[in-house]
């Protein structure tokens, strides 16, 4: 199904010894738009004020009683590589925390897939749910995960002016894809929200906070208007 990001971010994380904590963000790959962690506010149990977890340690979201659960335990989490979930998180640190839970790298694509033993992974992960390779002048220790907040607020950038601005995603909660940006469009198209699909992306600016997609104002002047108040799918 398709799912809103902020929808998301109330939800709990729990194991079998009760609440790990609430997601409060995600990270996800600024190349393929995969979410590859969770961020997680893990209250005053842990010391460390939030941690990540990978999509790859959930076990069947809960999606009626807002729960992930977790094959993890307090024990693991508490002792895990601390983070600091408030700057984007390099290929080092990702093969740190990898290292920690099951004990080898990310994979050769740079999945940060924790939570499960390596034979475990050879039975779940198929070749198309590794994250794709970044492009080679990236170096390893090269910033590429990338926090939903941090966009939140983004200029959109028309090839003729500018649409509006970034508020929400919508992500396909099969493969933990950002498929779509959910858009303010600001007094010039009655302030509606629009959604417009990240395949769209021309560029993405991150010191001067835009995003420049490869459509004309005009050709998305009766774009359907997006309703928070309906399910997803019902939008699209």
């Amino acid at each position: 199904m398709k799912r809103s990001i902020k929808s998301l971010q109330r939800f709990s994380l729990k194991e079998t010894d009760g609440e790990i904590g609430k997601v409060v963000e995600f990270y996800f790959d600024d190349y393929s738009w995969t979410v590859r962690y969770l961020v997680v506010e893990t209250g005053s149990w842990l010391s460390q004020p939030k941690v990540l977890i990978s999509p790859k340690a959930l076990l069947e979201p809960d999606w009626e009683h807002e729960e992930f659960p977790v094959n993890l335990t307090k024990e693991q989490i508490e002792n895990s590589p601390d983070i600091d979930t408030d700057k984007p998180v390099s290929r080092q640190q990702e093969e740190e925390l990898s290292s920690y839970y099951w004990g080898s790298e990310p994979d050769e694509h740079g999945a940060g897939i924790f939570g499960m033993m390596p034979s475990d992974l050879a039975a779940t992960v198929s070749a198309d749910d590794l994250v794709e390779q970044p492009p080679n002048d990236v170096s390893n220790n090269d910033p590429h995960l990338r926090s939903t907040k941090e966009i939140i607020g983004y200029s959109i950038h028309a090839t003729d002016g500018e649409i509006g601005k970034v508020v929400d995603y919508i992500i396909d909660d099969s493969n933990w894809k950002i498929i779509l940006f959910v858009v303010e469009t600001g007094s010039w198209l009655d302030s509606r929200k629009i959604i417009l699909p990240i395949k769209w992306i021309k560029e993405l600016n991150w010191e001067n906070s835009t995003v420049v997609v490869n459509v004309t104002t005009n050709s998305i002047k009766d774009s359907p208007e997006f309703d928070d108040s309906r399910p997803i799918n019902e939008n699209l």
